[in-house]
């Protein structure tokens, strides 16, 4: 191949290098998992919304979870080049800068903000703002001062389903409550299994999760606490009438089996099989949720609703 013939290509391949790194910004495995709690809170609504709506609802939402994950990003990238696993990141590696960064993290809010106010309704585009804000400004600097970032941080993680309920129904709800505190207690075993093997690169990057603080043990309990408070959590849509007793049987199983594999790290101390647990957790956390969401669309499409109407906050 000719040098000129090289030279041809690299404005495109620039552009298409340029395109992933912002695009890695938005962090989109994270984006994915959030467009699926949202379409949970969608569906399980208990009145019927508009394709508009839908659409709305789901680009809102994800341009809100990647306008946080970018402004995230733009925060953390010194602490990012200290990393194996994030030092490669457009910001930590110097591929993009914190100016551009900023500006796309900003233009990604924005426009979720007119999305959702526009396409379903003001409360769900305030609850995103403050997801949104509370994720950036919050959560992301106590993340180096206190293991406590971690429950802060899942208050935010868990508003996706949320903004699914209320771009439909305009209302907080219970059962739009539950949803909200399902997704909120599964991220901290989640999370714990993470931060358990990877403790030293969080370590190396000055984040004070529960494993660099307080010790693995500690945080097997804590895995082992949350995942047990799971099990009520979930079940509670079906004595609020949201959910029949198919999904009650399916939400018991799915958090016996993650309760399970919580238990199972108490007996392991050996390091190598120690980390080999925490991956083992981290991916039945990854199952749990599409499992239970999974069990929520069949249980809805197969038997009545039954919805409690009117039951507020």
């Amino acid at each position: 191949m000719t040098a000129r013939a090289d030279n041809d290509r690299r404005p495109t391949d620039v552009t298409s290098s340029r395109f992933r790194d912002y695009l890695a910004l938005t962090k989109p495995g994270i984006v994915r998992m959030c467009l699926l709690m949202t379409a949970g809170g969608l569906w399980l609504a208990p009145e019927r919304a508009s394709v508009g709506v839908w659409i709305a609802a789901l680009v809102g939402s994800s341009l809100a979870v990647a306008s946080a994950n970018a402004f995230n990003m733009v925060a953390e990238r010194e602490g990012d080049r200290k990393m194996r696993r994030t030092r490669n990141r457009p910001l930590a590696a110097g591929r993009l800068g914190v100016a551009s960064s900023t500006a796309f993290a900003a233009a990604l809010g924005v426009a979720a903000m007119v999305v959702l106010g526009l396409g379903t309704n003001l409360l769900t585009a305030g609850l995103a703002a403050f997801a949104l804000l509370s994720y950036w400004l919050i959560y992301t600097p106590l993340k180096r001062r206190t293991p406590l970032a971690l429950v802060i941080g899942a208050v935010p993680g868990a508003v996706p389903p949320l903004l699914g309920w209320t771009a439909v129904t305009g209302s907080l709800d219970l059962p739009g409550a539950v949803l909200f505190g399902i997704l909120l207690v599964w991220q901290m075993p989640h999370f714990l299994a993470i931060s358990i093997f990877r403790k030293q690169d969080y370590a190396d990057a000055g984040i004070l999760c529960v494993p660099v603080v307080r010790g693995e043990v500690v945080a097997k309990v804590q895995a082992i606490a949350w995942a047990a408070l799971l099990i009520p959590v979930s079940l509670a849509l079906t004595p609020l009438g949201v959910t029949s007793e198919l999904y009650l049987v399916i939400a018991l199983v799915a958090g016996a089996v993650f309760l399970g594999f919580a238990i199972k790290g108490l007996s392991v101390r050996d390091g190598k099989a120690e980390l080999r647990w925490a991956r083992q957790l981290f991916a039945v956390s990854l199952a749990y949720l599409p499992v239970l969401t999974g069990a929520l669309v069949v249980d809805l499409l197969w038997f009545s609703r039954g919805v409690t109407q009117g039951v507020g906050l």
